[in-house]
C-alpha cells in the first residue's frame, strides 16, 4: 500500500470550518500574513496554513462546504472540487497550490486526531531529530558567536564580491546557496549572471546550489557542480521534476508548492527511490504549518539542511543565543500533523 492510499484511506467526520487569520510586520518592511483552516469534527481540530504572501489574497476567504462522514481521500476529492477562489483568480498561480494545501493539510491533520495517530504512525515511520539551516540571515559569523552549531541557507546576490564570499565560505558552515532564479516577485532579486555562477560555484565547491537559470551560459559556469543543483520554486509535482532538463540530486521539499498530499507523497517517493536528496524549506509560516513541515523533515529527511528553523528565527532581528538549537528533538507524544506535544 502507498503512503498516499495509507492516508485517504483514514476515516474522518467534518462538521465545520473557521478560518485564523495572523499577521506581523517584518523586519524587511513588508507584511506577512497567513490563514488557518480549521476544520472541526467529533470534538477535534485541524489545522492547515494558507501562505499567499499577498495580502489582498488573504481578503474574502471562502468557506466551503466540506462536511460529512466518510475518508480522507473523499474530503481531497472534495476539497478539489471546491470554489477556493471565489472573486478573482490569484496574481501569482503557485497560490492556487498554496490555498489547496492549507485544506488538505487542515483535512488531515483533522483525520489524524480523530484516529488518536500521528503522520509517523500513519505511514509506518519514525520521527527523528530535525537539523535545520537558518536562511534570511546577513551575517552568519555574528550568528556563529553565539551558536556555533548553526548552519546556513544565503541567497545569493549580485552585491557579493569574492572577499565577502570568502569571509562566508571561511565559516565552514554554508549549505545551500539560492539564485532564485525562477521567481517573478518584486521582493526577490533572482540571479542568473553566469560570472556570479562560477564565482559562487568556486568558492563555495560542497555547497548545495538552488534554483540556478538553465542556460547554455550558467551551465558551462556550472559545469564542475552539475552534481550539486537543485530546485524549489519551479517544483509543484513530480511531473515538474521529470520536465527539467538536468536530472538533480537534490530538491527543496515545499509542502504547500505541490497542493494536496498525494502529489507531495508521489515526489517524496520518487526520491526516496532514486537517491535523490531532500531538504525542507519553509515559507515565513506564522503557524501550524511551519510545525508541518518539520514533522514531514523529521520523518523524510532529518538530517538534511532543512530550511525549517522554529519561527523566532524568522523574526530576531539580531544574533541571539537563547533561540532553539539545531537538531530539534522529536517531542514526547505527538497527535494529528504536528511537530509540537499539544
Amino acid at each position: 500500500m502507498s503512503s498516499t492510499e495509507r492516508l485517504h484511506g483514514l476515516d474522518i467526520n467534518v462538521e465545520g470550518l473557521r478560518l485564523e487569520r495572523a499577521q506581523v510586520e517584518t523586519s524587511a518592511g513588508w507584511t506577512r500574513v497567513t490563514t488557518t483552516v480549521v476544520l472541526c469534527g467529533g470534538g477535534h481540530e485541524g489545522r492547515g496554513e494558507d501562505v499567499c504572501y499577498e495580502v489582498v489574497d488573504h481578503e474574502h476567504f471562502p468557506d466551503p462546504d466540506l462536511s460529512g462522514i466518510g475518508t480522507f481521500g473523499d474530503v481531497s476529492r472534495r476539497i478539489g472540487q471546491a470554489e477556493l477562489w471565489p472573486a478573482e483568480p490569484p496574481e501569482h498561480a503557485a497560490n492556487v497550490d498554496y490555498r489547496l494545501w492549507a485544506f488538505e493539510s487542515a483535512a488531515l491533520d483533522l483525520a489524524l486526531r480523530q484516529a488518536d495517530l500521528n503522520l509517523g504512525e500513519a505511514l509506518g515511520r519514525a520521527y527523528a531529530p530535525v537539523h535545520f539551516a537558518v536562511s534570511g540571515v546577513e551575517d552568519p559569523a555574528g550568528w556563529l558567536e553565539v551558536n556555533e552549531s548553526l548552519d546556513f541557507k544565503l541567497d545569493v546576490a549580485m552585491s557579493w564580491d569574492e572577499e565577502l564570499m570568502k569571509s562566508y565560505a571561511n565559516t565552514g558552515r554554508i549549505r545551500v546557496l539560492d539564485f532564485k532564479a525562477y521567481y517573478t516577485s518584486a521582493k526577490v532579486d533572482g540571479i542568473d549572471d553566469p560570472a556570479t555562477y562560477a564565482l559562487v560555484a568556486s568558492m563555495f565547491p560542497d555547497a548545495i546550489l538552488e534554483d540556478a537559470a538553465l542556460n547554455d551560459e550558467t551551465l558551462a559556469a556550472l559545469a564542475n557542480s552539475l552534481g550539486l543543483l537543485s530546485f524549489d520554486a519551479p517544483i509543484h509535482s513530480l511531473a515538474d521534476v521529470h520536465a527539467l532538463s538536468v536530472c538533480p540530486r537534490f530538491l527543496n521539499i515545499k509542502p504547500s508548492r505541490f497542493g494536496t498530499v498525494e502529489r507531495l507523497l508521489a515526489c517524496i517517493e520518487w526520491c526516496l527511490d532514486n537517491e535523490v536528496t531532500m531538504y525542507g524549506g519553509g515559507q515565513f509560516e506564522l503557524g501550524v504549518g511551519r510545525e508541518q513541515i518539520q514533522a514531514l523533515a523529521s520523518l523524510f529527511y532529518a538530517a538534511s539542511a532543512n530550511d525549517v528553523a522554529p519561527a523566532l528565527y524568522n523574526t530576531a532581528t539580531d544574533p541571539r543565543g537563547d533561540l532553539p538549537r539545531t537538531p530539534l528533538p522529536v517531542p514526547d507524544r505527538l497527535v494529528g500533523f504536528t511537530f509540537d506535544s499539544a
